[in-house]
C-alpha cells in the first residue's frame, strides 16, 4: 500500500515544487521578453503563492470531507490549464494568469499527501513518510537548477511549460488511479460545524504558539528558493548563469537531504520522549544564522552557507507533523492548511515585497541592482523571522507551550 500511496503524491509534489522555483532559471529570459523590473517580476512570480494561499482554507474543509486523491487530481488539471496558459503568454497579465492558475492547480498535492497518510499510516511514521515526501519536492528544486538550465540551452521556456503541462495531466491519472481509498470521519458533518472546528483550531494555543515562527521561516525561505536566490548570485554575487545554477543545486540537494535527515530525526527523538518541535526550533536557529554569513558576506564558501540555509531551512516544515498529532484526525486536514495558508501568505508578501524593497533603487543600463538594495530587503527579511522567534521564545519562557 505504501508503494501506491506515497509515489503518485509525490510525483505530484515534485511538479509542484517545480513550479513554485523554476523562475529563478527562467526569470531573466522573462525579464528581457516582457520587459520586467523587479516589483513586477516579484508579483508575476509570487501570484502562484497568492493563489496557493488562498485555496488552503477550502481546501482543508474538502480534505476532512472527501477523499484526498479525489481532491488532488481534479486540481492538477488546474495546474496543467495555468502551464498552459503560462506558455501561451503574450503580456505580463497573462504570465500573471497562468501563475496563478498554476497555484490553484498544485494546492492540494502536499496538503492532500499528509492528509491521506495521517488518516492512513501509524502516527510514528508520520514525520519520516512526512519527510519523504517534501524529498520529493527537493528533487523539483534540483530539477529546477541545472537540469532546467540544460533543457533551456536548446529549447525554450515555453516548451518548457508546454511539458509540465503533459506531467501535471500524468500526476493527475496516478493520484486518482492508484491512492488507495479510505474512510471520511467527519463526512456527516455540516459546513457550520466543519468551520467552527476550524476556528477552534486555529485559536488553540498550540497552533498559535508554535505557527509564527514556522511560518516566517518557511515563508522566506520559498521566497528565496522561488525566486530571489537567483538574483541574489547573479547580480550580488555577480556570478554567471552556469555558476548561480551550480550553488542553487548544491542548496537544493542540501534542502532534499533535510527534509529526509530531520524527519529521520524528529521520529528518532520522538520514541526517545523528545518532542519534534525541539528539532524544528533547533533547525531554524541554524537556518537564520546561515542567511546573516550569507548577507554579510563574512565567508567565501558559497556552497557550504547555500547548503546549510538549504539543509535547515526545511526546518520548519516538521511543525506540520506535530501539529498533526495535536488533533483528531477528522481536523488533520484543516490544522494542515491552516499552517500552510500562513505559510504561503507570508511568502506571497515576502516574494513580491522583496521586489518592492528592491525596486527602491535604480537599475543599472543592464537591468542590475545594486548590492545594497538586496542586502536590505533580506536583513528586512531576516527580521520577521527574528520577531518570530522572539514571540516562540516569550511563549517558552511563560511555560505556555506543551
Amino acid at each position: 500500500m505504501l508503494f501506491k500511496l506515497f509515489v503518485p503524491f509525490a510525483f505530484g509534489y515534485f511538479l509542484s515544487f517545480l513550479y513554485r522555483v523554476v523562475n529563478v532559471a527562467i526569470a531573466p529570459d522573462l525579464v528581457q521578453e516582457f520587459g520586467l523590473n523587479a516589483n513586477q517580476m516579484g508579483l508575476v512570480s509570487s501570484a502562484y503563492l497568492l493563489t496557493f494561499a488562498l485555496c488552503q482554507l477550502p481546501l482543508g474543509l474538502l480534505l476532512d470531507r472527501y477523499e484526498s486523491r479525489k481532491v488532488s487530481a481534479a486540481l492538477l488539471l488546474v495546474a496543467a490549464l495555468g502551464s498552459l496558459v503560462f506558455a501561451s503568454a503574450d503580456s505580463a497579465v497573462e504570465l500573471l494568469i497562468g501563475r496563478g492558475l498554476i497555484g490553484i492547480g498544485v494546492s492540494a498535492c502536499l496538503m492532500a499527501a499528509f492528509t491521506a497518510y495521517a488518516n492512513l499510516l501509524p502516527s510514528e511514521k508520520l514525520p519520516l513518510v512526512n519527510g519523504l515526501q517534501l524529498m520529493a519536492g527537493g528533487l523539483g528544486v534540483i530539477s529546477a537548477s541545472t537540469p532546467v538550465q540544460w533543457f533551456l540551452t536548446w529549447g525554450d521556456w515555453r516548451l518548457l511549460f508546454q511539458g509540465m503541462a503533459v506531467a501535471s495531466i500524468l500526476a493527475s491519472v496516478l493520484v486518482y488511479s492508484l491512492v488507495p481509498k479510505y474512510e471520511i470521519s467527519s463526512k456527516g458533518q455540516n459546513l457550520k460545524q466543519q468551520l467552527v472546528e476550524l476556528w477552534q483550531v486555529i485559536k488553540s494555543p498550540s497552533f498559535y504558539q508554535m505557527a509564527p515562527l514556522s511560518v516566517a521561516t518557511q515563508g522566506v525561505f520559498g521566497a528565496f528558493v522561488g525566486l530571489w536566490s537567483g538574483y541574489w548570485l547573479r547580480d550580488y554575487l555577480a556570478l554567471s548563469n552556469t555558476e548561480a545554477a551550480q550553488i542553487i543545486l548544491t542548496m537544493a540537494v542540501a534542502m532534499t537531504a533535510g527534509f529526509v535527515v530531520l524527519g529521520w530525526l524528529a521520529a528518532s527523538l520522538h520514541r526517545l520522549g523528545i518532542s519534534g518541535y525541539v528539532v524544528s526550533v533547533s533547525g531554524m536557529l541554524v537556518y537564520m544564522v546561515s542567511q546573516w554569513v550569507i548577507i554579510h558576506e563574512w565567508s567565501e564558501w558559497h556552497h557550504l552557507w547555500w547548503g546549510l540555509s538549504g539543509f535547515f531551512g526545511t526546518s520548519g516544515v516538521l511543525m506540520y507533523a506535530y501539529l498533526s498529532q495535536s488533533v483528531p484526525k477528522s481536523l488533520v486536514g484543516r490544522i494542515n492548511t491552516s499552517l500552510n495558508l500562513c505559510v504561503f501568505i507570508v511568502a506571497f508578501g515576502c516574494q513580491w515585497g522583496l521586489g518592492i524593497v528592491i525596486n527602491l533603487w535604480p537599475a543599472d543600463a543592464v537591468g542590475v541592482y545594486p548590492q545594497t538594495a538586496y542586502a536590505t530587503a533580506w536583513i528586512w527579511a531576516l527580521g520577521l523571522q527574528l520577531i518570530a522567534l522572539i514571540w516562540f521564545f516569550y511563549n517558552a519562557i511563560l511555560g505556555k507551550l506543551r
